[in-house]
């Protein structure tokens, strides 16, 4: 098997060949003048699988991929699987209105024509692996390689931001060997919002928030100032992928007291590696 990287979230393609023991081959990407790309897998021949790694966010991201895949079958690849460790369009998952593309299901008809496998992690909606008819499919969680980390930092609850994220929550607790629960959002009035946990006092305790995407960050600061007023004894807040749009990253760190994310996506804080998560399934 060998492992190639794109130009996004090679330190995770670096991390995954050293878990499976694996060539890691970094592929050259350029681009020209008109701003096309150009890839190269540094390669004379390949009679072997080749796992390819690359998000396909932003746009011009997508285009690498396919780039890559064909280059990869070009060389000769036998079997080519793409792990794909954060899925552009992903929200897009449904017609919101009329008129509007379903834009995560024409990323995954792309993405397979070329495709034996693809590895996804933490994919917004479950339910889009159904959309990879042509190609097997598989969703990795990082709530494990989260909770590992976490493990010296002494945490009493994990919380979800919502019900809806409350599996992750438990996975994660259940590597630390605590308690969760999730945050009961309460609208007070047009700019108020009142945040506190189902079930579970936090007066006292060392909290760990763990979300799949913090994007702007606004989740968790209102959260974080709530269980702070709750007497909570730290927050710390973690996530899959650290999109930290418009200085959400140093947004958070004026209200947390750690701050770790999944190295998806590439950052100052994308120190958990889910490599030997996708491991698992290749």
């Amino acid at each position: 098997m060998i492992i190639v990287a794109g130009s996004t979230s090679s330190k995770l393609a670096q991390d995954l060949a050293q878990v499976t023991n694996s060539e890691f081959v970094q592929a050259s990407v350029k681009r020209f003048p008109d701003g096309e790309c150009h890839v190269r897998i540094e390669k004379e021949k390949i009679d072997d699988e080749v796992v390819i790694v690359q998000n396909t966010y932003p746009d011009d991201k997508m285009i690498e991929l396919f780039l890559l895949q064909d280059a990869a079958y070009g060389l000769g690849a036998t079997k080519i699987t793409n792990v794909i460790p954060y899925y552009g369009y992903a929200r897009q998952d449904e017609r919101f209105n009329k008129g509007e593309p379903l834009s995560a299901r024409v990323m995954a008809d792309h993405i397979q024509l070329n495709s034996d496998k693809v590895v996804l992690v933490d994919i917004h909606n479950p339910e889009m692996l159904d959309w990879f008819d042509e190609a097997e499919s598989v969703d990795v969680h990082a709530a494990p390689a989260i909770g590992r980390y976490f493990k010296d930092a002494g945490i009493d609850l994990v919380l979800a931001p919502d019900e809806g994220a409350l599996k992750r929550a438990g996975w994660a607790a259940e590597t630390l060997g605590c308690e969760w629960d999730y945050l009961v959002k309460t609208r007070l009035s047009g700019t108020q919002v009142h945040m506190v946990p189902k079930d579970i006092d936090v007066k006292g305790k060392k909290v760990l928030i763990v979300d799949d995407i913090i994007s702007t960050g606004g989740t968790i600061v209102a959260a974080t100032e709530e269980l702070r007023r709750h007497g909570a004894k730290s927050v710390m807040a973690s996530c899959t992928h650290g999109l930290f749009v418009s200085g959400a990253l140093d947004r958070l760190k004026k209200y947390c007291d750690r701050i770790a994310c999944a190295n998806t996506l590439e950052s100052e804080v994308s120190v958990i590696s889910v490599a030997p998560e996708v491991a698992k399934v290749l």
